[in-house]
């Protein structure tokens, strides 16, 4: 992780894993091909993501290997649930970058594996980070708007972007609050 306790991408690779792993366990290929398929739709392929850190949840008992049917299938040891629960805490970081929104993806195609707490502090993370994204977004067309160009319709449609997100995270993060009253 990094100092502010954030992902790295390995790190969110084995979040992936991990949470899917806890869903249904499966074989080591259909896991890579998942995983694979999952981080390539969201920010495009990349052998960083998929190499290392899924042999290494067998190397660390993250993992188990089940010989007794005839595929060889990979389930979630007790290790491995308690650093699913590690992962799916940390941080989020700003500014929304594509290793941020793999991330983002990650937990909220997880986020129903978590306890109520994680969920909420997710959401409330969500909802934290796009308030700053949105208010970077306004200082600078209030700073470098210009009547020149393309630049105020690019801006004017990354403040829609980012405004109908922060809506959808303070919805969702209602929502969390009703069902816990």
């Amino acid at each position: 992780m990094y100092r502010d306790n954030t992902l790295v991408p390995a790190e969110a690779t084995r979040l992936l894993a991990l949470g899917l792993l806890m869903e249904s366990p499966m074989s080591y290929a259909m896991l890579a091909q998942t995983v694979r398929g999952f981080t390539s739709l969201v920010v495009g392929p990349s052998l960083d993501l998929i190499g290392p850190p899924l042999e290494v949840l067998k190397v660390e008992g993250l993992v188990s290997l089940d010989k007794t049917s005839d595929a060889e299938t990979l389930s979630l040891t007790d290790s491995g649930q308690e650093e699913f629960i590690y992962l799916m805490g940390s941080n989020l970081r700003a500014p929304i970058t594509d290793m941020s929104k793999l991330i983002i993806a990650i937990k909220m195609r997880l986020l129903h594996l978590a306890d109520q707490a994680t969920q909420t502090m997710q959401v409330s993370l969500l909802v934290d980070i796009y308030e700053r994204q949105l208010n970077r977004l306004l200082e600078l067309k209030q700073e470098y708007s210009t009547a020149k160009g393309q630049f105020d319709n690019w801006l004017d449609l990354d403040i829609k972007h980012t405004t109908e997100q922060l809506k959808t995270y303070e919805d969702m993060a209602e929502d969390m609050a009703k069902s816990l009253a």
